[in-house]
């Protein structure tokens, strides 16, 4: 393909991205495929010859549409949101063309400045501590990760890097095996699998501690589970904090888990995926109390502030322990400007890297901190307003507290019913939710999760749930 035929047919993909986003509340939110749909829509081999682009075009709607969960539907209420916007598609296809491997400061100067000035503007307006920014001069600074569990994988692997270094020159006769086999770490019950997931690939030990009555790990039972560990002999090492659990997006009580972690030479990372967007409006930053003692932060733009996945913005106050873990310097990778900025293969578990930070630049420049913060604040006025419909009728209850965007409720009465009537909602595919349970009560979920979602939106799932649930109790009779 050449210049002439791709400028129409990016024209024309252009135009088909438009129209499906402009219009993505008229189609049918998922899918009624089965598995294995796809294979007989396609030829059995690629083709020998190459064939015009207008035919690829016409099979999007027949192959892949026909497949496809639409995350940016009004109606998608599952999980959390994943963030969408003009400007993050303009700029992924800028990064596409420019096609670096941005591994190395010489691999592509831009890439790797860009990177450093976007990540110190975003945590600047989420107000966090200047010494985890590179503007401050000192040694800390961020770094886009892939997503939110790559950023706790490194934030262990620096820690784990540090307290080996700290053991060492207290015993050192023990080998690393004996001190592996003593590290300890530490989460909340209600924190994301990813962080159970971290301790597994570290190969640490890393302890669930069950959270107050509003599923909140506070700064008294880390303390109780350190002496604990600390007497049986183990070492504890690290500590992982949640702003906005998965479950209920409930925050740990990060100022006391941050005083603990500081008696006792604990590494504190802070995982705030989804919630840390609300960071940017300054009302919501009393969550974020204490994020002076963390030594790591991470947060999603690629979830709620309009970048594209995948960029997971993370920070470092002493980013050196990470780059001691993961450095493995070979020759063809050397260059002269090392040392004099970073080179973020060292920050990271893979080699390769894009161009991410273009996709913050875009969106920061094309909306605007203003614009940003109207958004969040929009969408956590929506949950309210959803919040209002639960409590007018008497057969709901909303079971969690309403922070951000998300609303956990269910029907008075069983497990059983609210089992029925999650099947029932996402069976007739108008609108799709999914659940979640903690001490045995069985919930759902709605996320706000779309940009383009208004109250008129929220009143017609609304609907759809309120004439679930009446065919459910009139089934249940």
């Amino acid at each position: 393909m050449e210049a002439k035929e791709f400028k129409e047919f990016a024209k024309a993909m252009t135009d088909y991205i438009a129209e499906y986003l402009e219009n993505i509340r008229d189609r049918q939110v998922v899918p009624s495929v089965k598995p294995g749909y796809l294979r007989p829509l396609v030829p059995e081999q690629a083709p020998e010859k190459p064939e015009p682009w207008t035919a690829v075009m016409a099979d999007i709607e027949r192959v892949v549409m026909s497949g496809v969960t639409h995350w940016h539907s009004p109606k998608f209420h599952a999980y959390f949101p994943t963030a969408n916007s003009y400007p993050a598609i303009v700029a992924d296809m800028l990064s596409g063309a420019i096609a670096c491997i941005g591994f190395s400061w010489i691999a592509s100067p831009a890439c790797t400045e860009l990177e450093v000035v976007m990540l110190d503007w975003l945590g600047q307006m989420l107000g966090l501590p200047e010494e985890f920014l590179a503007r401050s001069g000192g040694e800390g600074g961020g770094v886009i990760q892939g997503t939110a569990s790559e950023a706790t994988l490194v934030a262990l692997l620096g820690a784990k890097s540090k307290a080996m270094h700290r053991i060492k020159e207290q015993h050192p006769e023990w080998t690393d095996v004996e001190i592996l086999s003593k590290l300890v770490g530490y989460c909340n019950k209600q924190a994301h699998s990813s962080v159970e997931r971290a301790g597994l690939l570290g190969g640490v030990k890393l302890r669930s501690l069950n959270p107050d009555s509003k599923r909140s790990l506070r700064g008294d039972t880390l303390r109780d589970a350190i002496k604990e560990d600390i007497k049986n002999g183990l070492i504890p090492f690290c500590a992982v904090a949640t702003l906005g659990t998965t479950s209920t997006c409930a925050f740990d009580a990060l100022d006391e888990i941050g005083d603990v972690c500081r008696e006792n030479d604990i590494w504190l990372h802070v995982d705030a995926a989804y919630a840390g967007s609300s960071f940017i409006c300054p009302e919501y930053r009393y969550l974020m109390k204490g994020i002076e003692k963390a030594d790591s932060f991470n947060f999603n733009p690629h979830k709620w502030l309009l970048v594209n996945f995948d960029c997971s913005a993370m920070w470092l106050k002493q980013p050196r322990w990470i780059v001691d873990a993961f450095n493995v310097d070979p020759l063809y990778l050397k260059h002269d400007q090392q040392g004099s900025a970073p080179d973020y293969r060292h920050w990271q578990i893979p080699l390769g890297r894009r161009f991410r930070a273009l996709k913050l630049w875009f969106v920061l420049r094309l909306y605007g901190i203003e614009n940003l913060q109207n958004f969040i604040r929009k969408h956590i006025a929506l949950a309210h307003f959803f919040e209002k419909l639960c409590g007018e009728d008497e057969r709901f209850e909303v079971v969690e507290e309403v922070l951000m965007g998300l609303v956990c409720f269910r029907l008075k009465g069983d497990n059983d019913l609210n089992e029925a009537l999650l099947r029932r909602i996402n069976g007739r595919g108008k609108i799709h939710l999914v659940p979640s349970k903690i001490d045995d009560s069985y919930f759902l979920r709605l996320a706000i999760c779309s940009r383009f979602s208004e109250e008129s939106d929220i009143q017609e799932s609304w609907e759809e749930i309120k004439a679930s649930a009446s065919d459910v109790l009139t089934e249940n009779k």
